[in-house]
């Protein structure tokens, strides 16, 4: 049962149809693991807090520095030098001290991954290299964890949500490994921080949709954003890709 201070917190999300009173409990007894506390990791975070999911995950190895402020807004210069999971644990718990926040100051990497992820329902990709997206990738598929996978260079972003066993995964999308255009990172081509803001923003949707599994989930179509034509466009993948070495 909710308390008074809960429902009137969650009040104008409770009284959509599609939440409910019991919606906002499942959210409440959900578990979700942000892999990245930097540009996409910082909305993310702040809204599945502020929308009251129980538990969250954080899992980063960087300290804050100046050049990130401009879009990893959940830090401030008040964090300078400071664990970037320490500052997000901070911010959240002003935010929500319904959310239990568990921070990993660590690198994910092959040796720990299994353990991380197992805890969690669902795995949020805020990563900035596609070495380590693949990684992230990879277990989720092979530990049944759903995964919403979002990027941003420049101007644009692209989102797709995976599913285990029902949809694409990213190498079925990426099937030649790493994407030539995504080779460099925003520290060499640069990056528009409102930009990063829409597709982390997209992130946090798609979580809540599953874990309350209604409307329909970005599987096996990918969708993009242009910041500069302020235009989004679709591409549909076709599903698993039968040559796909995770899913197969």
């Amino acid at each position: 049962m909710l308390t008074e201070k809960q429902l009137e917190h969650y009040s104008r999300q409770i009284v959509l149809s599609n939440i409910g009173l019991i919606g906002q409990e499942k959210l409440l007894n959900s578990k979700v693991l942000v892999v990245g506390a930097g540009g996409l990791g910082s909305a993310t975070l702040l809204y599945l807090a502020a929308s009251g999911i129980g538990t969250i995950g954080i899992i980063d190895f960087d300290t804050v520095s100046l050049s990130n402020l401009h879009r990893q807004i959940i830090h401030d210069t008040s964090d300078l030098e400071k664990p970037k999971v320490t500052s997000a644990k901070e911010k959240i718990n002003k935010l929500n001290p319904d959310t239990k926040v568990i921070d990993f100051n660590t690198k994910l990497d092959k040796n720990n991954i299994k353990d991380i992820f197992n805890d969690f329902e669902i795995i949020v990709d805020g990563l900035d290299n596609f070495n380590d997206k693949f990684l992230v990738n990879d277990h989720c598929v092979l530990l049944n964890k759903r995964l919403i996978h979002a990027g941003v260079i420049g101007f644009e972003g692209q989102i797709l949500t995976i599913i285990p066993t029902k949809s694409a995964c990213l190498r079925c999308y990426f099937p030649d490994k790493q994407p030539q255009d995504q080779m460099q990172s925003c520290k060499d081509l640069g990056v528009l921080g409102p930009c990063v803001g829409v597709l982390s923003t997209l992130q946090a949707t798609e979580t809540i949709k599953l874990i309350l599994d209604i409307g329909k989930p970005l599987t096996n179509r990918v969708l993009k954003y242009n910041a500069l034509d302020s235009f989004f466009y679709e591409f549909k993948i076709s599903g698993i890709n039968k040559s796909c070495s995770i899913c197969n």
